[in-house]
């Protein structure tokens, strides 16, 4: 047998085995999503039906129990978070609302490609405008108003725990759809000084009324800090370190985070930002959040944690924003809420 000959037979051999891996990975993740696709004993009562984002007292979400449904965006009413819920046809990875406008991030994995899109929504979960995405989806807003919308997404790496990773948050003004690819490109000012740094950045926006100011974690020289933004002006500036996920307060006086626990620790506790005197509350939720909270009103946040017992699978709780009290399971198999 020629050496030529030798190095085809390998190759074949390796393209057949590569093949064999890829079908199996494949079949493996067909299996698993056909059983979370099923509906299990004791699971929350879900069923189709008609959900629009102009509905008032409703709180929407992706579904995440198992079932037809599953990554379904839901609603249930605001005073019984426990009621059956109303699943649209509308998948998501990612989902905010307000003022009937929705933002939807998706994500579809095949055997050597991964599809990520956003979609702009309008009151009828219709899209609007679909805008290709350039990673994993990860956090998405949409302003009190409706017209501004965020996403964030990663580029490389898979979390913000990762040793190295690398996000893209862009903002859409819906109305006249001009986009900002990347809060990278704004001028950036820290500890009072002009700064510029190649590892800038950016996650987790959430807005003010004025539909100019916004507020978001930079990143760079492996600290995080919460900066205050201006579109009109395309420049933000520091306010205070280790803040990550901000999410504005409806009366615009406080931020949620979430405050890393220890340096080089994959460990966030929940927090509450007085935006006039700096003061921080630790929340009385002690496990770790990995999320952007969302403000349930004025006193109330709401984030999702791991299902205990479950992989990929989130569970939403709620807890008061003045560090009394405990949490409370708000919906079990949800992510992603939205007081509409």
């Amino acid at each position: 047998m020629t050496s030529m000959r030798r190095r085809l037979l390998i190759l074949v051999a390796a393209v057949l085995v590569l093949a064999g891996v890829a079908t199996g990975v494949v079949l493996h993740a067909a299996a698993r999503a056909d059983r979370a696709n099923r509906p299990q004993a004791g699971g929350p009562a879900v069923g189709a039906g008609k959900l629009t984002l102009d509905q008032t007292k409703r709180l929407a979400f992706v579904n995440g129990a198992a079932g037809p449904h599953r990554t379904a965006v839901a609603a249930v009413p605001s005073d019984d978070p426990k009621a059956k819920r109303v699943a649209s046809d509308l998948k998501c990875v990612r989902f905010y609302a307000a003022a009937g406008t929705g933002v939807c991030l998706q994500s579809t994995t095949g055997v050597l490609k991964q599809s990520n899109r956003a979609l702009l929504l309008d009151a009828n979960l219709r899209t609007r405008r679909t805008f290709a995405l350039a990673g994993t989806p990860s956090r998405a807003r949409v302003s009190p108003s409706g017209r501004l919308a965020a996403w964030t997404v990663f580029v490389s790496g898979e979390s913000y725990s990762s040793a190295f990773f690398s996000t893209r948050t862009s903002i859409l003004d819906t109305r006249t759809m001009k986009l900002v690819p990347s809060l990278e490109s704004f001028s950036i000012v820290k500890d009072g000084q002009p700064y510029k740094a190649a590892d800038v950045n950016f996650w987790g926006v959430t807005f003010a009324r004025d539909d100019d100011t916004f507020y978001a974690t930079l990143n760079t020289a492996n600290k995080t800090y919460l900066v205050r933004g201006s579109l009109a002006q395309r420049k933000v500036t520091t306010l205070i370190e280790n803040v990550e996920c901000p999410s504005l307060s409806p009366d615009e006086t406080r931020v949620a985070f979430k405050k890393r626990i220890l340096s080089r620790t994959d460990l966030w506790h929940e927090y509450v930002l007085d935006l006039k005197t700096l003061k921080e509350t630790a929340l009385a939720e002690r496990h770790s959040v990995d999320d952007q909270a969302t403000w349930l009103e004025n006193h109330t946040v709401a984030y999702a944690l791991p299902t205990q017992g479950k992989v990929g699978t989130s569970d939403l709780w709620s807890v008061p924003a003045d560090g009394t009290g405990t949490p409370r399971l708000l919906i079990p198999g949800a992510s992603s809420p939205a007081p509409l």
